[in-house]
């Protein structure tokens, strides 16, 4: 018989560490957090170890706690993976996936048939929000977030192909000899501003000497699909994601004035718990959204 500590106890643990509070773990597991405490001293007693130190009502979890929390998770995770695969018989998986509503509206949406078609077994739930999710407490298989991730224990963060950053306008601006030829003619148009983009026109008229902007003016936004939206009525020139606006360009509601290059970032991350990444969902799922962003981002 192998001589492992009791299964309660053990998640008990592993709740603890993941979420790095014996009172969310309580609640997490519908039970009290002096239940919680005892498991977790019974798990001590049973390897010999301080998995946490007690500081007043907080807890901190040791070095031989975090690698001791790392096997255990991933165990869990392959129990769940076998549970889910034993039990599906059949059945549909559903997959849930928080995006940042550009990325949702511009890029997964029109791209959902694809993954259907591909894995017709796997079901997707898309929550469109700027909102920070909690990945720890299982509602959300993936998040996909713009811009810094504060990253937390278990969590994985791949930042995502690097996107290029170009001009975009109605093909109405460009026509006409007082059209848009070059840079130094956004001096006489209008720039839709998007407030929250990681590179704005104030870095685009930096990379530029010798062209003036009127950064002053100009309709200004907090989502990239509404800015790209403004472009397209022509209500100005905006500075977005090519990857995002392909959808427009191939439509030829948009235009690239000053061609398809410009400086390139890493403006979208992939977050997921290290230990779900068996389900077979999770890894279809992220192995399809890394090879479609390759090829959307080249």
């Amino acid at each position: 018989m192998r001589k492992l500590p009791p299964l309660k106890s053990m998640q008990a643990f592993e709740s603890s560490a993941r979420l790095g509070s014996f009172m969310r773990a309580a609640e997490e597991l519908h039970i009290t957090p002096s239940a919680v405490s005892h498991r977790i001293r019974q798990i001590e007693s049973h390897l010999g170890l301080q998995l946490f130190h007690r500081i007043h009502r907080s807890i901190v979890i040791t070095d031989a706690g975090k690698r001791y929390a790392q096997e255990i998770s991933e165990a869990f995770g392959r129990m769940e993976a076998a549970t889910e695969h034993a039990s599906r018989q059949g059945k549909s998986d559903l997959l849930t996936v928080h995006v940042v509503p550009s990325f949702a509206a511009l890029w997964l949406m029109p791209r959902m048939a694809r993954f259907s078609v591909l894995h017709p077994d796997i079901d997707l739930r898309l929550n469109a929000s700027t909102d920070a999710v909690e990945l720890a407490e299982g509602a959300v298989d993936f998040d996909i977030r713009y811009g810094a991730v504060l990253e937390q224990a278990g969590m994985v963060v791949e930042r995502l192909a690097k996107e290029a950053i170009v001009a975009l306008c109605s093909p109405k601006l460009v026509e006409g000899r007082a059209g848009l030829k070059k840079p130094k003619d956004l001096g006489h148009h209008k720039l839709i501003h998007s407030e929250v983009n990681l590179y704005r026109w104030r870095d685009w008229q930096r990379d530029h000497p010798g062209v003036e902007l009127n950064l002053e003016r100009g309709p200004r936004f907090d989502r990239t699909f509404m800015a790209i939206s403004a472009a397209i009525d022509a209500l100005g020139v905006c500075l977005e994601s090519r990857m995002l606006a392909q959808r427009e360009l191939d439509s030829g509601r948009l235009v690239m004035p000053f061609g398809p290059e410009g400086p390139r970032a890493h403006c979208h991350s992939l977050t997921y718990l290290g230990s779900r990444m068996r389900l077979p969902k999770m890894r279809l799922f992220r192995e399809w959204l890394l090879g479609a962003l390759g090829e959307s981002a080249s």
